[in-house]
């Protein structure tokens, strides 16, 4: 008799992590695993012929005489339409048990309880990744991969520049791995590691010796009305207003902490605008200090007590203030026939030139005419005579005068008349009060 056998290896497998293949004679059991014996006198039609008898082996099938008594009725095909006749009386012969040994696919291992258990490659360093990978063990088998903050190329694992894909809103480190994000001066950086928020320097601490203002990533100071800001930024100084112009005040400026006010000489009262001066007239307020003999004279910021007019020999006193020298008086021959007395005040420094005052004749004679001239009291030529017509002319003032000061002037009116031959003067003794101030 023949004995025919089909036999084949155990399972093959590639190295690494391919998929589990089965060689001939075994299948993938996909539920378990395992590759498991194909029953080939189940599944092959006449896998045996004539008087052999299909006998199925671990990974192949057998084919026997049926007459063969080792391969008796244990291996007969259950399949077959052939059945051997009952064995003989006597003693059954110990045929050998035939086992299917358990073959777990790549990946897997028998483990104590004859079961197929997940290999771990990553524990057991039986992984080929790079060092400058890490290994993660999968269900029969494993991957390499990179840590966070890296990315694998070619093999390696190279460090992800985050702060190229703008990972922070303001400001970005990278180092190995990861990425560290700040933010600008006057910023704070979010819970979220990334975004930064306006600092409110204002509310957390005032920098600002006065008035805070909060601006995007920054502060500005302002500085109340009367103080500008120093070059540091932050402090506040006192505006020096009086310095600014010489106009803000009629007469003196003063400067204070954040303001200015203006101030009046004696004699003076501030206007309701709070920078001119108004005269105090003491002569109508009566309060001066002349006696009852004297006349209370206002000029501006002050006053003046005048003593009642006195004619000096050969002169004889007319009126309050009028002397006259008479004809048959053979002293008055050289004389002018009047003397005036007249009293003005002026402020000081008045603008020039400028006509103070006008003299005119009272009457006028058939053939006559009058020539005006400044006698006396014009040493300094500040003033001068312009005659404005036949029997007037005008005190001329023109050049400054400062206060405080006294000036008096003799003007003379030269009466002249070719008719009669005569010619005669009177004379205007004018007091000029200049007053100290040019208000």
């Amino acid at each position: 008799r023949i004995l025919t056998a089909f036999t084949l290896a155990v399972c093959l497998s590639r190295p690494g992590k391919a998929q589990q293949q089965c060689t001939n004679g075994f299948d993938l059991d996909r539920a378990s695993g395992q590759c498991l014996d194909i029953d080939e006198c189940r599944t092959i039609p006449e896998a045996c012929r004539g008087d052999m008898v299909c006998v199925n082996q671990n990974g192949g099938y057998l084919c026997v005489p049926r007459t063969n008594p080792v391969y008796r009725s244990p291996f007969l095909n259950p399949y077959s339409n052939v059945y051997p006749p009952p064995p003989a009386p006597g003693p059954v012969p110990n045929y050998p048990t035939v086992t299917r040994p358990l073959i777990c696919r790549f990946g897997y291992q028998l483990d104590e309880n004859n079961q197929c258990a997940d290999v771990d490659e990553c524990a057991s360093d039986s992984h080929q990744c790079n060092p400058t990978q890490i290994c993660i063990n999968t269900e029969g088998g494993y991957t390499c991969s990179c840590t966070e903050g890296y990315w694998l190329l070619e093999g390696q694992c190279l460090d992800i520049d985050e702060c190229r894909y703008g990972y922070c809103q303001q400001l970005c480190a990278n180092v190995p791995g990861s990425y560290s994000c700040t933010c600008n001066p006057g910023f704070t950086l979010n819970d979220d590691g990334r975004s930064c928020q306006d600092v409110n320097e204002c509310t957390s601490e005032n920098p600002c010796t006065q008035t805070c203002v909060n601006t995007y990533g920054s502060f500005l100071c302002r500085c109340e009305p009367g103080y500008e800001l120093e070059a540091d930024g932050v402090n506040c100084s006192d505006m020096d207003e009086c310095s600014f112009s010489e106009f803000l005040c009629q007469h003196e400026c003063v400067n204070g902490p954040g303001s200015y006010y203006c101030v009046c000489p004696s004699g003076y009262n501030l206007l309701d605008d709070n920078r001119s001066c108004q005269d105090i007239n003491e002569c109508e307020n009566r309060n001066f200090t002349c006696t009852p003999q004297q006349t209370c004279f206002n000029i501006p910021g002050e006053y003046k007590c005048l003593d009642p007019v006195r004619c000096e020999d050969p002169y004889i006193q007319i009126n309050e203030n009028r002397c006259m020298c008479p004809a048959e008086n053979a002293g008055c021959r050289d004389q002018p026939f009047t003397v005036l007395y007249r009293v003005m005040d002026m402020v000081s420094g008045r603008s020039v030139p400028s006509d103070i005052f006008q003299m005119q004749a009272t009457t006028r004679y058939p053939g006559a005419y009058y020539i005006f001239q400044i006698k006396s009291g014009n040493e300094g030529r500040e003033f001068y005579m312009r005659q404005t017509g036949p029997i007037s002319a005008t005190l001329v003032m023109t050049r400054p005068v400062k206060g405080p000061r006294t000036i008096q002037l003799d003007l003379e009116m030269i009466t002249v008349n070719t008719v009669i031959n005569f010619r005669g003067s009177s004379v205007i003794r004018l007091r000029i009060y200049v007053s100290q101030y040019s208000f």
